[in-house]
């Protein structure tokens, strides 16, 4: 079973650096998944990711107190709008499949944006 999940981290991944090129696909989401699954299949490319110095930040926050910073939900949320735009401009859909993304689509950004922002650390007095 643990080479599945190591497999699987390695699509996540995959998965992870196509949406760091292409504007429509998400990335840390992917990230997300891919330590979730080197966490039970090889700690060592779970530290890789959780250490790396563009997104180890994100995948920290996520991990430690399930919070997304504004900044990762402003993009989110004006990536998954560009996506919406792009999809009605180039593929013409009928109106029920654009109900069905539209839906999709809000109710993927109505969950990152209610996600908890980071907690700011707390100083002992």
């Amino acid at each position: 079973m643990r080479w599945l999940w190591f497999c699987l981290g390695w699509v996540m991944v995959a998965l992870g650096v196509i949406g760091a090129l292409l504007p429509v696909m998400p990335t840390t989401i992917f990230l997300i998944l891919a330590v979730g699954c080197f966490a039970r299949s090889s700690p060592r490319f779970e530290r890789k990711l959780l250490e790396h110095p563009r997104y180890g930040p994100a995948l920290r926050l996520w991990r430690e107190q399930g919070a997304v910073s504004r900044k990762g939900k402003a993009f989110a949320a004006g990536g998954m709008a560009f996506g919406f735009v792009l999809f009605c401009w180039g593929a013409h859909p009928s109106w029920r499949l654009l109900l069905g993304v539209g839906a999709f689509f809000i109710a993927s950004a109505a969950y990152v944006l209610t996600r908890p922002s980071p907690r700011l650390p707390t100083t002992p007095k």
